[in-house]
Formats: structure tokens, C-alpha cells, sequence
């Protein structure tokens, strides 16, 4: 595994980094923080444009699962991990904002409301705009509109200017498989994350702040997290999904 992947992943004690991958692919490593077991993919800035987020087929029904997203692949192109990105309807729409390739598919909702989403602050994730990542609170973002390649909206914000958020409670006994991403400070890299049982939202905030050293993440969800990531032997099934956020490698 490459050495600044090492260093970032070392910084919390006790972390064992379990996995390596050519140096061509996403990393994708085992992890564990406080006790936790995570895989982690890191995309660098240079992958930013191999990054891929995924909605409806050709047919413009939602593809729903990682098989579907395969098959949108062309010629000499893999998968190197996805997984799914963001909150979604009954009919698997997504609740709030996505940008793909540029062209906005659902707009931005910055109201509170019930469940994890409405828990303010939420929050966007954006890349390919002023800097390859960044993840943005979501009337920040609406108020700003900055250039998004690929955006997401997804919450609650995980880590927030370097703090946890406000609403996450240590003793807390809601439990899932959560899965989510945050950002290095400079925005040159995303670091996707899902736990491998079931964790609070307080420990999987941790994970970002303390583990990655980030200073922003931001949730996907939780109980319906899934991923595929070849290199660490990860396939994951289940309920069908809303958006799918993953990197695309090219042969040659």
C-alpha cells in the first residue's frame, strides 16, 4: 500500500491496515478504529475524474444494484469499489441533490425534517469543482451554488469544521453498518468508509475525525450500506439501492 496512504491511515493507535492494491486501482484496506473493524477506499485527486456516480440505466429506470451498474461499463473498464451514496425515495429517487457529469437530476431540499437526512446539518459531497473534493453543509451550499462535477446531498454531517455533530451521542445505543466519506483538509483526497458491524453514529464519526484526520464527512446511510471492492473480496447483496457512487478503471 502506498506510504502517505499508510501515514494517513496510521494516525489512530491501534489501526491495522489489512489490504493492498495495484497502484493503479482505488486502495482499499482493512482498518480498525476504537475497537471497530471499517474498509476504507482512498481516491487521491488524480482519480477525480474516474470517479462515477450512478442513478438510472439507459432505459431511465434507477440500475439499483452493482450488477446493473457493471453492465453500464464499457469495453476494458472495471469497477475498482462502489457503494451506495445517499438517501432515496420509495421509487429509489434520492431525496435530495445529485449532480451528474455536470447536469443537476434532483435539487437541492434544505429544510429540516425527520429521520437521518432532515438531522441538520446535512450536507453535499462535490467534486471536480474549486478543489477535486469537498464536502459542503447543505444551505452553505445552496446559498454558495459552487461548480460540481458529481454532488451528492446525504445526512447528517459526521464531522463538521473538525467537530463531531452535535447531536451524536456516546452512549448511544443505535447501532447499523454505516457507510460514508470524508475529505483531507487540502481537498486532494476522499476517503469512502463502511463499517464491517453494525456502529453508532459517534463512533463512525470518530473513525473520520480521529482515525483519517478529516475535517469534514458526511453520512450515506445506514442498515441498507453496501459495497463491492474486489481487492478486499467484497460483493455486497441485498436491498436495492438509490445513487451509487464508485471509481472506474480503464486497461492500458
Amino acid at each position: 500500500m502506498k506510504p502517505d496512504l499508510q501515514r494517513r491511515l496510521g494516525v489512530a493507535a491501534g489501526m491495522v491496515l489489512a489490504m493492498s492494491l495495484p497502484a493503479a486501482a482505488a486502495e482499499c484496506g482493512k482498518m480498525s478504529h476504537d475497537g471497530n473493524g471499517y474498509v476504507v477506499c482512498e481516491v487521491p485527486a488524480e482519480q477525480e475524474s474516474a470517479l462515477k456516480l450512478w442513478q438510472d440505466g439507459a432505459d431511465g429506470k434507477p440500475l439499483r444494484n452493482f450488477g446493473n451498474v457493471r453492465k453500464t461499463l464499457g469495453e476494458g473498464e472495471s469497477l475498482s469499489f462502489a457503494m451506495n451514496a445517499g438517501m432515496f425515495h420509495p421509487d429509489y429517487r434520492p431525496v435530495g441533490l445529485l449532480i451528474v457529469d455536470g447536469e443537476e437530476l434532483s435539487p437541492i431540499t434544505t429544510a429540516a425534517g425527520g429521520g437521518n437526512f432532515g438531522m441538520l446539518p446535512n450536507g453535499v459531497f462535490c467534486t471536480g469543482g474549486a478543489r477535486p473534493f469537498q464536502v459542503i453543509e447543505s444551505r452553505a451550499f445552496a446559498e454558495a451554488r459552487p461548480e460540481c462535477r458529481l454532488a451528492t446531498q446525504s445526512g447528517p454531517m459526521l464531522v463538521i469544521d473538525g467537530d463531531l455533530h452535535p447531536r451524536f451521542l456516546v452512549d448511544s445505543d443505535s447501532r447499523y453498518v454505516r457507510n460514508g466519506v470524508g475529505i483531507s483538509p487540502d481537498g486532494q483526497k476522499a476517503w469512502f468508509a463502511i463499517s464491517d458491524r453494525p456502529v453508532t453514529f459517534h463512533e463512525f464519526g470518530r473513525l473520520f475525525r480521529d482515525g483519517l484526520g478529516v475535517r469534514d464527512a458526511l453520512y450515506f446511510d445506514g442498515s441498507i450500506s453496501r459495497l463491492y471492492a474486489p481487492g478486499v473480496n467484497r460483493a455486497d447483496f441485498g436491498r436495492s439501492l438509490g445513487p451509487i457512487i464508485g471509481l472506474v478503471e480503464s486497461a492500458g
